[in-house]
Protein backbone atom coordinates (compact mmCIF):
# COMPACT_ATOMS: atom_id res chain seq x y z
CA UNK A 1 0.00 0.00 0.00
CA UNK A 2 1.80 3.07 -1.11
CA UNK A 3 1.13 5.93 0.94
CA UNK A 4 -0.99 8.88 -0.55
CA UNK A 5 -0.17 12.23 0.45
CA UNK A 6 -3.89 12.61 -0.35
CA UNK A 7 -4.94 10.47 2.71
CA UNK A 8 -3.23 12.38 4.84
CA UNK A 9 -4.91 15.76 4.01
CA UNK A 10 -8.57 14.46 3.91
CA UNK A 11 -7.74 12.20 7.19
CA UNK A 12 -6.74 15.83 8.75
CA UNK A 13 -10.43 17.07 7.52
CA UNK A 14 -11.93 14.60 10.05
CA UNK A 15 -10.26 16.58 12.60
CA UNK A 16 -10.31 20.18 11.11
CA UNK A 17 -13.12 21.34 13.66
CA UNK A 18 -11.60 23.10 16.67
CA UNK A 19 -8.48 22.87 15.55
CA UNK A 20 -6.09 26.46 16.43
CA UNK A 21 -2.63 26.54 14.74
CA UNK A 22 0.23 27.14 17.35
CA UNK A 23 0.96 30.23 19.14
CA UNK A 24 4.17 31.37 17.91
CA UNK A 25 5.39 31.85 21.53
CA UNK A 26 5.25 28.04 22.02
CA UNK A 27 8.18 26.00 21.56
CA UNK A 28 8.27 23.30 19.09
CA UNK A 29 8.23 19.59 20.33
CA UNK A 30 9.73 16.95 17.96
CA UNK A 31 8.91 13.47 18.97
CA UNK A 32 11.17 10.84 18.27
CA UNK A 33 8.35 7.78 17.39
CA UNK A 34 10.00 3.98 17.43
CA UNK A 35 7.89 1.26 15.47
CA UNK A 36 8.55 -2.39 14.98
CA UNK A 37 6.99 -2.40 11.67
CA UNK A 38 9.18 -2.44 8.66
CA UNK A 39 9.74 0.25 6.40
CA UNK A 40 6.99 0.22 3.49
CA UNK A 41 5.05 -2.14 5.55
CA UNK A 42 1.26 -1.35 5.94
CA UNK A 43 2.06 -0.46 9.74
CA UNK A 44 4.94 1.66 9.07
CA UNK A 45 2.72 3.42 6.40
CA UNK A 46 0.11 4.39 8.77
CA UNK A 47 2.85 5.48 11.09
CA UNK A 48 4.19 8.36 8.32
CA UNK A 49 0.88 9.24 8.09
CA UNK A 50 0.01 9.70 11.87
CA UNK A 51 3.68 11.70 12.03
CA UNK A 52 2.86 14.28 8.58
CA UNK A 53 -0.72 15.05 10.19
CA UNK A 54 0.77 15.57 13.56
CA UNK A 55 2.41 18.69 12.51
CA UNK A 56 -0.26 19.87 10.33
CA UNK A 57 -2.80 19.62 13.13
CA UNK A 58 -0.75 21.15 15.57
CA UNK A 59 0.63 24.06 12.87
CA UNK A 60 4.27 23.11 13.25
CA UNK A 61 3.65 23.07 17.61
CA UNK A 62 4.32 19.14 17.33
CA UNK A 63 5.94 17.22 15.07
CA UNK A 64 7.28 13.58 14.91
CA UNK A 65 9.97 11.80 13.10
CA UNK A 66 9.40 8.50 12.76
CA UNK A 67 12.39 5.82 13.27
CA UNK A 68 10.56 2.29 11.75
CA UNK A 69 12.57 -0.93 12.59
CA UNK A 70 15.84 1.27 13.42
CA UNK A 71 15.51 2.36 16.92
CA UNK A 72 13.48 0.04 18.96
CA UNK A 73 11.88 -3.89 17.71
CA UNK A 74 9.32 -4.84 19.08
CA UNK A 75 10.68 -6.49 22.02
CA UNK A 76 12.76 -3.86 23.26
CA UNK A 77 9.91 -1.09 23.04
CA UNK A 78 8.48 -1.09 26.26
CA UNK A 79 11.64 -0.39 27.89
CA UNK A 80 12.96 1.86 25.36
CA UNK A 81 9.68 4.06 25.45
CA UNK A 82 10.32 3.88 29.63
CA UNK A 83 13.91 4.98 29.54
CA UNK A 84 13.88 7.59 26.96
CA UNK A 85 15.26 6.19 24.00
CA UNK A 86 12.37 7.07 22.28
CA UNK A 87 9.74 9.46 23.29
CA UNK A 88 6.78 8.08 21.95
CA UNK A 89 6.72 4.03 20.36
CA UNK A 90 4.09 1.65 19.13
CA UNK A 91 3.72 -1.05 21.56
CA UNK A 92 2.20 -4.32 21.47
CA UNK A 93 1.55 -4.78 25.39
CA UNK A 94 0.50 -8.49 24.73
CA UNK A 95 4.17 -9.49 24.39
CA UNK A 96 4.49 -8.16 27.77
CA UNK A 97 2.18 -9.70 29.77
CA UNK A 98 3.52 -9.11 33.45
CA UNK A 99 3.97 -5.80 32.73
CA UNK A 100 0.63 -4.84 31.34
CA UNK A 101 -1.57 -7.88 32.83
CA UNK A 102 -4.87 -5.97 32.79
CA UNK A 103 -4.27 -4.32 28.74
CA UNK A 104 -3.14 -7.60 27.99
CA UNK A 105 -6.17 -9.77 29.24
CA UNK A 106 -8.69 -7.22 27.24
CA UNK A 107 -6.71 -7.55 24.32
CA UNK A 108 -6.70 -11.43 24.47
CA UNK A 109 -10.40 -11.12 25.14
CA UNK A 110 -11.11 -10.53 21.59
CA UNK A 111 -12.79 -13.80 20.66
CA UNK A 112 -15.67 -12.86 21.78
CA UNK A 113 -16.58 -9.85 19.34
CA UNK A 114 -18.23 -12.98 17.33
CA UNK A 115 -20.00 -13.25 19.88
CA UNK A 116 -22.09 -9.89 19.99
CA UNK A 117 -24.43 -7.96 17.77
CA UNK A 118 -24.49 -9.13 14.24
CA UNK A 119 -21.88 -7.46 12.00
CA UNK A 120 -19.73 -7.48 8.76
CA UNK A 121 -16.31 -9.58 10.23
CA UNK A 122 -14.20 -7.14 8.64
CA UNK A 123 -15.52 -4.09 10.76
CA UNK A 124 -15.07 -5.68 13.79
CA UNK A 125 -11.37 -4.08 14.84
CA UNK A 126 -12.77 -0.93 13.73
CA UNK A 127 -15.07 -1.53 16.58
CA UNK A 128 -12.64 -2.97 19.00
CA UNK A 129 -10.01 -0.42 18.75
CA UNK A 130 -12.55 2.12 19.71
CA UNK A 131 -14.01 0.10 22.35
CA UNK A 132 -10.73 -0.77 23.60
CA UNK A 133 -9.59 2.88 23.55
CA UNK A 134 -12.65 4.34 25.07
CA UNK A 135 -12.49 1.10 28.22
CA UNK A 136 -8.47 2.01 28.94
CA UNK A 137 -8.99 6.26 28.50
CA UNK A 138 -11.83 6.76 30.10
CA UNK A 139 -13.09 3.44 32.28
CA UNK A 140 -10.07 1.77 33.75
CA UNK A 141 -7.65 4.06 35.82
CA UNK A 142 -6.18 0.26 36.93
CA UNK A 143 -5.71 -0.47 33.15
CA UNK A 144 -3.39 3.12 32.86
CA UNK A 145 -1.50 2.90 36.33
CA UNK A 146 0.58 -0.09 34.43
CA UNK A 147 1.62 2.25 31.91
CA UNK A 148 2.10 4.98 34.35
CA UNK A 149 4.37 2.31 36.09
CA UNK A 150 6.40 1.40 32.90
CA UNK A 151 6.83 5.55 32.99
CA UNK A 152 3.86 5.82 30.01
CA UNK A 153 0.98 7.68 28.95
CA UNK A 154 -1.50 5.56 26.62
CA UNK A 155 -3.24 7.59 24.02
CA UNK A 156 -5.25 5.03 21.53
CA UNK A 157 -5.48 1.53 20.57
CA UNK A 158 -5.75 -0.30 16.80
CA UNK A 159 -6.89 -3.34 15.74
CA UNK A 160 -6.74 -6.28 12.96
CA UNK A 161 -9.47 -7.49 11.21
CA UNK A 162 -10.27 -10.89 12.31
CA UNK A 163 -7.66 -14.54 12.57
CA UNK A 164 -8.56 -17.48 10.08
CA UNK A 165 -6.99 -20.49 9.20
CA UNK A 166 -4.36 -19.55 6.55
CA UNK A 167 -3.77 -23.22 5.39
CA UNK A 168 -1.85 -25.61 2.98
CA UNK A 169 -4.88 -28.43 3.41
CA UNK A 170 -8.68 -28.38 4.02
CA UNK A 171 -9.53 -27.58 7.39
CA UNK A 172 -13.37 -26.97 7.81
CA UNK A 173 -14.37 -29.89 10.38
CA UNK A 174 -13.81 -30.65 13.96
CA UNK A 175 -12.20 -34.01 12.57
CA UNK A 176 -10.00 -31.76 10.32
CA UNK A 177 -8.67 -29.30 12.92
CA UNK A 178 -8.02 -32.26 15.79
CA UNK A 179 -4.09 -33.41 15.31
CA UNK A 180 -3.02 -30.13 13.06
CA UNK A 181 -0.18 -27.70 13.68
CA UNK A 182 -1.28 -24.64 14.00
CA UNK A 183 0.58 -21.16 14.49
CA UNK A 184 -1.02 -19.21 17.62
CA UNK A 185 -0.05 -15.69 18.21
CA UNK A 186 -1.53 -15.01 20.95
CA UNK A 187 -2.73 -17.36 24.46
CA UNK A 188 -6.24 -17.28 22.99
CA UNK A 189 -5.80 -18.99 19.98
CA UNK A 190 -3.29 -21.32 21.63
CA UNK A 191 -5.79 -22.42 23.97
CA UNK A 192 -8.65 -22.82 21.25
CA UNK A 193 -6.17 -24.94 19.53
CA UNK A 194 -6.34 -27.32 22.39
CA UNK A 195 -9.44 -27.31 23.04
CA UNK A 196 -10.26 -28.66 19.63
CA UNK A 197 -7.41 -31.09 19.71
CA UNK A 198 -5.14 -29.51 17.80
CA UNK A 199 -1.57 -28.66 18.77
CA UNK A 200 -0.38 -25.24 18.74
CA UNK A 201 2.57 -23.87 17.62
CA UNK A 202 4.61 -20.61 19.05
CA UNK A 203 6.71 -19.36 16.19
CA UNK A 204 7.81 -15.65 15.34
CA UNK A 205 5.76 -14.03 12.17
CA UNK A 206 8.74 -13.86 10.15
CA UNK A 207 9.00 -17.62 10.21
CA UNK A 208 5.49 -18.50 9.38
CA UNK A 209 6.32 -18.46 5.88
CA UNK A 210 9.11 -20.84 6.00
CA UNK A 211 7.22 -23.46 8.39
CA UNK A 212 4.76 -23.42 6.30
CA UNK A 213 6.78 -23.89 3.00
CA UNK A 214 8.29 -26.90 4.83
CA UNK A 215 5.22 -28.67 6.18
CA UNK A 216 6.41 -27.76 9.71
CA UNK A 217 3.00 -26.05 10.52
CA UNK A 218 -0.45 -26.68 8.64
CA UNK A 219 -2.08 -23.88 9.03
CA UNK A 220 -1.11 -20.19 10.37
CA UNK A 221 -4.24 -18.31 12.35
CA UNK A 222 -3.88 -14.89 10.93
CA UNK A 223 -5.48 -12.06 9.74
CA UNK A 224 -5.88 -12.24 5.74
CA UNK A 225 -3.85 -8.79 5.42
CA UNK A 226 -0.56 -10.88 6.25
CA UNK A 227 -1.19 -12.94 2.70
CA UNK A 228 1.17 -9.98 1.29
CA UNK A 229 2.67 -8.77 4.51
CA UNK A 230 4.84 -11.82 4.61
CA UNK A 231 4.18 -13.55 1.47
CA UNK A 232 1.85 -16.47 2.58
CA UNK A 233 0.17 -15.97 -0.80
CA UNK A 234 2.80 -17.93 -2.48
CA UNK A 235 2.28 -21.23 0.75
CA UNK A 236 -1.33 -20.85 1.74
CA UNK A 237 -4.15 -22.99 -0.65
CA UNK A 238 -6.72 -23.17 1.65
CA UNK A 239 -8.49 -20.26 3.68
CA UNK A 240 -11.10 -21.37 6.08
CA UNK A 241 -13.22 -17.77 7.40
CA UNK A 242 -14.61 -16.99 10.42
CA UNK A 243 -12.66 -19.58 12.55
CA UNK A 244 -10.71 -19.15 14.64
CA UNK A 245 -12.22 -15.76 14.87
CA UNK A 246 -10.65 -13.26 17.36
CA UNK A 247 -7.89 -10.21 16.04
CA UNK A 248 -5.10 -8.74 17.75
CA UNK A 249 -6.22 -6.24 19.56
CA UNK A 250 -2.94 -5.58 21.63
CA UNK A 251 -1.65 -2.50 19.70
CA UNK A 252 -1.18 0.73 21.91
CA UNK A 253 -0.61 3.53 18.60
CA UNK A 254 1.07 5.73 20.46
CA UNK A 255 2.72 5.63 24.01
CA UNK A 256 4.09 8.75 25.04
CA UNK A 257 7.02 8.61 27.22
CA UNK A 258 6.08 10.15 30.89
CA UNK A 259 8.51 12.48 31.25
CA UNK A 260 8.24 13.29 27.36
CA UNK A 261 4.26 13.70 27.83
CA UNK A 262 4.63 15.98 31.80
CA UNK A 263 6.73 18.60 29.53
CA UNK A 264 4.17 19.41 27.00
CA UNK A 265 1.82 21.78 27.17
CA UNK A 266 -2.11 21.53 27.54
CA UNK A 267 -2.93 22.24 23.89
CA UNK A 268 0.37 19.93 22.68
CA UNK A 269 -1.57 17.13 24.74
CA UNK A 270 -4.26 17.72 23.11
CA UNK A 271 -2.55 17.77 19.53
CA UNK A 272 -1.03 14.93 20.07
CA UNK A 273 -4.13 13.38 21.43
CA UNK A 274 -6.10 14.47 17.91
CA UNK A 275 -3.06 13.16 16.31
CA UNK A 276 -3.58 9.53 18.01
CA UNK A 277 -6.96 9.57 16.71
CA UNK A 278 -5.89 9.59 13.61
CA UNK A 279 -3.19 6.67 13.88
CA UNK A 280 -5.29 5.01 15.72
CA UNK A 281 -8.26 5.02 12.69
CA UNK A 282 -5.83 4.89 10.01
CA UNK A 283 -4.35 1.88 10.64
CA UNK A 284 -7.64 0.01 11.66
CA UNK A 285 -8.90 1.31 8.54
CA UNK A 286 -5.97 0.21 6.69
CA UNK A 287 -6.09 -3.53 7.92
CA UNK A 288 -10.01 -3.52 7.00
CA UNK A 289 -8.57 -2.41 3.36
CA UNK A 290 -5.99 -4.88 3.26
CA UNK A 291 -8.52 -7.50 4.32
CA UNK A 292 -11.04 -6.33 1.39
CA UNK A 293 -8.07 -6.14 -1.08
CA UNK A 294 -6.72 -9.89 -0.18
CA UNK A 295 -10.16 -11.45 0.35
CA UNK A 296 -10.96 -10.25 -3.75
CA UNK A 297 -7.45 -11.42 -4.45
CA UNK A 298 -7.57 -15.07 -3.51
CA UNK A 299 -11.20 -15.71 -4.58
CA UNK A 300 -10.05 -14.77 -7.98
CA UNK A 301 -7.19 -17.54 -7.72
CA UNK A 302 -7.23 -20.58 -8.65
CA UNK A 303 -4.77 -21.87 -6.47
CA UNK A 304 -6.24 -20.58 -3.51
CA UNK A 305 -9.57 -22.49 -2.30
CA UNK A 306 -12.09 -20.44 0.45
CA UNK A 307 -14.08 -22.92 2.46
CA UNK A 308 -16.89 -21.69 5.10
CA UNK A 309 -16.24 -23.89 8.19
CA UNK A 310 -18.58 -26.78 9.04
CA UNK A 311 -21.23 -26.10 11.13
CA UNK A 312 -19.61 -28.48 14.21
CA UNK A 313 -16.53 -26.47 13.81
CA UNK A 314 -18.81 -22.98 13.97
CA UNK A 315 -20.50 -24.59 17.50
CA UNK A 316 -17.17 -25.77 18.89
CA UNK A 317 -15.57 -22.62 18.51
CA UNK A 318 -18.86 -20.94 20.29
CA UNK A 319 -18.34 -22.65 22.98
CA UNK A 320 -14.98 -22.41 23.70
CA UNK A 321 -14.96 -18.72 23.29
CA UNK A 322 -18.12 -18.34 26.33
CA UNK A 323 -15.77 -20.75 28.51
CA UNK A 324 -13.22 -18.87 27.49
CA UNK A 325 -14.22 -15.35 28.58
CA UNK A 326 -15.53 -16.83 31.54
CA UNK A 327 -12.31 -17.93 32.82
CA UNK A 328 -10.00 -15.47 31.84
CA UNK A 329 -10.25 -13.29 34.86
CA UNK A 330 -9.82 -16.18 37.53
CA UNK A 331 -6.60 -17.31 35.01
CA UNK A 332 -5.44 -13.33 35.04
CA UNK A 333 -6.09 -13.28 39.09
CA UNK A 334 -4.31 -16.49 39.17
CA UNK A 335 -1.23 -15.89 37.53
CA UNK A 336 -0.78 -12.06 37.60
CA UNK A 337 -2.59 -11.13 40.88
CA UNK A 338 -4.78 -8.58 39.22
CA UNK A 339 -8.21 -8.00 40.98
CA UNK A 340 -11.40 -7.64 40.68
CA UNK A 341 -10.70 -9.14 36.92
CA UNK A 342 -14.21 -10.27 36.52
CA UNK A 343 -15.60 -6.97 36.75
CA UNK A 344 -13.39 -5.25 34.30
CA UNK A 345 -13.91 -8.25 31.48
CA UNK A 346 -17.97 -7.69 32.36
CA UNK A 347 -17.05 -3.56 31.98
CA UNK A 348 -15.50 -3.82 29.16
CA UNK A 349 -17.71 -6.57 27.33
CA UNK A 350 -20.54 -3.80 27.79
CA UNK A 351 -18.13 -0.94 25.79
CA UNK A 352 -17.53 -3.47 23.09
CA UNK A 353 -21.35 -4.15 22.63
CA UNK A 354 -21.92 -0.39 22.17
CA UNK A 355 -19.52 0.25 19.64
CA UNK A 356 -20.60 -2.73 17.53
CA UNK A 357 -23.61 -0.78 16.05
CA UNK A 358 -21.87 2.78 15.69
CA UNK A 359 -19.22 0.78 12.80
CA UNK A 360 -21.50 -0.61 10.66
CA UNK A 361 -22.04 2.27 8.37
CA UNK A 362 -18.55 4.14 8.83
CA UNK A 363 -17.03 4.43 5.19
CA UNK A 364 -13.90 6.07 5.14
CA UNK A 365 -10.90 6.82 7.30
CA UNK A 366 -11.46 10.21 8.33
CA UNK A 367 -15.19 9.04 8.81
CA UNK A 368 -13.66 6.77 11.38
CA UNK A 369 -11.15 9.21 12.53
CA UNK A 370 -14.24 11.77 13.67
CA UNK A 371 -15.99 8.87 15.19
CA UNK A 372 -13.24 8.05 17.55
CA UNK A 373 -12.24 11.83 18.09
CA UNK A 374 -16.18 12.23 18.66
CA UNK A 375 -16.66 9.36 20.98
CA UNK A 376 -13.16 8.89 23.03
CA UNK A 377 -10.07 11.50 22.45
CA UNK A 378 -12.22 14.22 22.87
CA UNK A 379 -13.09 13.24 26.34
CA UNK A 380 -9.68 12.63 27.58
CA UNK A 381 -8.89 15.12 30.17
CA UNK A 382 -5.36 15.94 29.28
CA UNK A 383 -4.02 17.38 32.12
CA UNK A 384 -4.80 14.54 34.29
CA UNK A 385 -4.36 11.76 31.98
CA UNK A 386 -0.96 10.00 32.41
CA UNK A 387 -0.63 11.68 36.24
Amino acid sequence: MKLNKNKTISLLSALAVGVTLASTNTQAVQLRHATGYAPGSMGAESTTTYAEAMEEISGGDVSAKVYALSLLNWAEMSDGIRDGMADSGTLLFPYFPAQYPLNSMLAELSMVVQLGESIDSKRMGLAYAGALSEYLMLDCPECMQEFAQQGQVFTGAGATTPYYLLCNTPVTSLSDVAGKRLRAGGAQWARWAEDLDASPVSIPQNEVYEAMSQGVLDCSMMSTPELTLINLMEVVTDITVNVPGGLFAGLAVNNINSDTWSSLTEKQRTHVMRGSALFAADISWSYMLSHEENMASVESDPEIQVHQPDQDLITATANFTRRDAEQIASAYEEKYGVEDAARIVKEFSETLNRWLPLVKSVESAEELTELFWKEVWSKVDVNSHGS
